[in-house]
């Protein structure tokens, strides 16, 4: 077993941890992104309200609630529809990364991945953003995972570039491989790409900081 996981039994024997369970909702299309890139298929993440991605779910107690049941309630809240989890679509549990290399986290995550009809995915996305609870709260909004790769590099190598809160972007990533919903070689000529972007990146939040301690030393001047 990888370093961080656990068996579903060991983790609902934990005593002193706190549990949270997350969901990728995926589909395939026919659809082609400006008439002629393949799409092929669809996932579902999700904007947080810190600003980060993941995917939707969050905290529920295995004390009096099944872990399924658990995440259903949370889905129905962030997404304003019912969608059903059983233990059919459970992948995988894990510690949640640790705040330092010192301590190890008590909150542990379990991963499920259901695959849906895409009109089914239609729903919901309009339902997310019309009837949701969450929305605009915890929830920012929904965003499909562009899969596919463009002229200039754009799509998946872009997408993995920004932050994903916890081990998303590693649960994201593996699944994709998982499910052969993109293949190793597009993995990794994306996450080659996308580590050279977070240099030039770099370069744009220094430029971008030097500019706003300019402006506040301006705006302390009498």
């Amino acid at each position: 077993m990888a370093s961080g996981q656990l068996s579903r039994e060991e983790a609902l024997a934990c005593s002193d941890c706190r549990h949270a369970c997350h969901v990728m909702l995926y589909a395939d299309t026919a659809s082609k992104l400006f008439g002629r890139t393949p799409i092929r298929h669809i996932v579902l993440m999700q904007m947080r309200f810190d600003g980060l991605l993941g995917f939707p779910g969050g905290l529920v107690n295995p004390e009096e609630e099944s872990l399924e049941a658990g995440l259903s309630r949370e889905l129905l809240e962030e997404l304003g529809l019912e969608v059903p989890i059983t233990e059919e679509d459970y992948v995988e549990t894990c510690h949640a990364p640790p705040i330092s290399s010192n301590s190890r986290s008590h909150l542990i995550l379990h991963f499920y991945v259901k695959k849906m009809e895409e009109e089914q995915i239609r729903e919901v996305e309009k339902a997310a953003a019309s009837t949701a609870v969450d929305h605009g709260l915890e929830v920012m909004g929904m965003v499909r995972v562009p899969l596919f790769r463009t002229n200039h590099n754009g799509g998946l190598s872009f997408f993995l570039t920004h932050s994903f809160i916890g081990n998303a972007r590693s649960q994201l990533i593996t699944s994709l491989l998982r499910l052969n919903l993109v293949s190793p070689q597009t993995l990794a000529k994306a996450l080659r790409k996308s580590l050279r972007m977070h240099a030039e990146t770099r370069e744009d939040l220094r430029a971008a900081l030097a500019f706003a301690e300019r402006s506040t030393a301006a705006g302390a001047q009498p």
